[in-house]
């Protein structure tokens, strides 16, 4: 086998208040889509500061993790690669709510919603995957990890010399 199959590893904020999430509204796929705040893993990033990052990028809120509700594998047709099947890896956190800013959202994002479970599960097929609704559930359902639980090694999150290695430091 010549080819290296890699999932596409992302993550999302599981935010609750009140009894209604944080979700955004964003456009994907020629469509008008609800999701969590959820992106990539970049580059020299651990999971935690990825999902920080992308809370802050999609909704303007600070977010800190106190918990992984779960890690979920999936399979969509990307439009923005083209329409190619895609797997994707996906770790969703809970945890709380701190400032928000006034800063423009991430490109793509039109708007955050708060929105209940039920009306999440009345326009599923406005959602981004099938995970916005899994993960909501997961969270219902009081299903927590420790964040012990995600590991990062240094080498993860250093700088990496030019030719690809990690940097002496």
């Amino acid at each position: 086998m010549s080819e290296v199959w890699k999932p596409s590893v992302t993550v999302a904020a599981i935010i609750e208040r009140d009894g209604r999430f944080l979700m955004v509204e964003e456009h994907s796929g020629g469509a008008l889509r609800i999701n969590q705040p959820a992106g990539h893993l970049d580059p020299g990033e651990s999971l935690l500061q990825a999902v920080t990052r992308e809370a802050l990028e999609e909704s303007a809120y600070e977010f800190t993790p106190t918990a992984l509700v779960g890690t979920y594998l999936s399979r969509n047709v990307s439009s923005s690669r083209g329409g190619m099947s895609v797997t994707y890896l996906r770790f969703a956190f809970a945890g709380r709510l701190g400032e928000k800013h006034e800063r423009e959202l991430d490109a793509g994002i039109v708007r955050t919603i708060w929105m209940s479970r039920d009306e999440l599960a009345a326009c599923q097929d406005r959602h981004r995957s099938p995970l916005v609704l899994q993960c909501v559930e997961d969270f219902l359902r009081g299903q927590r990890a420790p964040l012990e639980l995600v590991h990062t090694d240094p080498s993860a999150v250093g700088p990496l010399n030019d030719a690809g290695n990690m940097s002496a430091q």
